[in-house]
């Protein structure tokens, strides 16, 4: 009985956690206004209206005194059923079950918790890694579940870009269960980019915690082109897609390859729901170069003691990045699949350099918004060499 009662007292105690007041961004950048004002009005038609999602009050079971009458006949009825199991004496379980369900209920519109049966609770997330696509999402994601303290999904739910109108119970209910001072995650990189996964997110939990891994948006940008090239090899060069007129050099932001890497038209939208104080941005170059490094900086912002360390990573000199391994562990480190590490395909240089050009007024709206240097610049001459998803 002692697991059970932790497990109710987690239920419990899980309804307790306040919630912050919103922080709304209110600064605009004037550098590069035209430009950039622009540029979004050609990117971001008019959002489609979505309906917010409410909720019944969610009932949760907790235990009841019964008179001794009652839990002696209960005892007697468990040891006969263990001694030969019937479908009878399931179905009198389960009834038992549902009785106590009834006659005691609270409400959480707010966290929406379940009670599961594997001493743990079903929550919605308390972070989230939001974006961005071909950054190293799936890294760090990995990196983190191996954290005792870190419950996270594998796949990625896509809830608040495609699946919204299935409701938080079914987004919930994909999660893992959780002990007591454990974290739930998920990670879907698209909703970085999508107009309404702002709004949405604040309407869940408005102090959840966000992760953001951005990456050189030129070199991210090949990376997702090798990766949509790998499925159609027939689309066109990624110099033909870049391009609106080569010869006049207009680039074609509208293609999703060159928008996603405008990493500040995105963060204003989530800017005016979130403060910074509660999204970390992780460089995807030095998690690469120095993974332990960045790991304690996400787990400082989680409020996670530092578990994941150096010892955690082994680096694989043939796929060009950090493979996990456990500490105690000497078998052969676990690396991500084979869709990571894409041999880059040879880019004009003359396309890379104007591309380089086009972003970098965006990259200083993205440096100054987030008070952070992340010195892409320094990176245009190596850009031109064939380099590594």
């Amino acid at each position: 009985m002692r697991f059970g009662w932790i497990s109710l007292m987690s239920c419990y105690n899980s309804l307790q956690f306040p919630l912050q007041e919103n922080y709304a961004y209110q600064g605009r950048l004037v550098t590069e206004e035209t430009t950039f004002v622009t540029l979004r009005e050609k990117l971001y038609s008019a959002s489609q209206g979505f309906n917010e999602f409410t909720e019944a009050e969610r009932t949760t079971a907790v235990p009841t005194v019964k008179d001794h009458a009652e839990a002696e006949q209960r005892t007697v009825e468990w040891i006969r059923t263990q001694a030969s199991p019937t479908k009878s004496a399931a179905a009198y379980h389960t009834t038992a079950l549902e009785r106590e369900h009834q006659e005691f209920s609270t409400t959480d519109s707010e966290l929406r918790v379940n009670c599961t049966m594997d001493y743990g609770v079903k929550k919605l997330p308390q972070a989230i890694i939001i974006g961005v696509k071909k950054g190293g999402t799936r890294a760090l994601l990995e990196a983190l579940r191996v954290h005792p303290d870190v419950r996270a999904v594998g796949n990625e739910p896509h809830f608040f870009d495609r699946n919204y109108e299935k409701g938080l119970d079914w987004y919930r209910d994909l999660m893992p269960s959780t002990l007591e001072g454990q974290i739930t995650m998920e990670k879907t990189p698209s909703y970085f980019v999508t107009n309404h996964a702002p709004k949405r997110i604040h309407s869940m939990a408005r102090d959840i915690k966000l992760i953001i891994v951005v990456r050189n948006p030129v070199t991210r940008a090949i990376s997702d082109y090798t990766q949509t090239l790998s499925k159609k090899p027939e689309i066109p060069t990624f110099e033909v897609l870049a391009f609106k007129n080569r010869t006049l050099g207009l680039i074609d932001a509208s293609w999703s390859a060159l928008r996603i890497g405008i990493y500040a038209l995105h963060l204003e939208s989530w800017m005016q729901y979130f403060p910074l104080s509660q999204m970390h941005f992780v460089s995807g170059e030095r998690l690469i170069v120095d993974p332990a490094g960045e790991m304690a900086k996400v787990q400082d912002f989680l409020g996670l003691k530092r578990i994941v360390t150096d010892k955690h990573f082994y680096f694989n000199k043939t796929k060009g990045f950090p493979c996990l391994k456990k500490p105690e562990d000497s078998s052969t480190p676990r690396c991500l699949g084979k869709s990571k590490g894409r041999t880059h395909p040879k880019i004009d240089p003359d396309v890379i350099r104007r591309l380089h050009k086009f972003y970098k007024p965006f990259n200083m709206m993205f440096y100054q918004m987030t008070g952070q240097n992340f010195e892409w610049e320094l990176e245009e001459d190596s850009e031109s060499r064939s380099s590594q998803d």
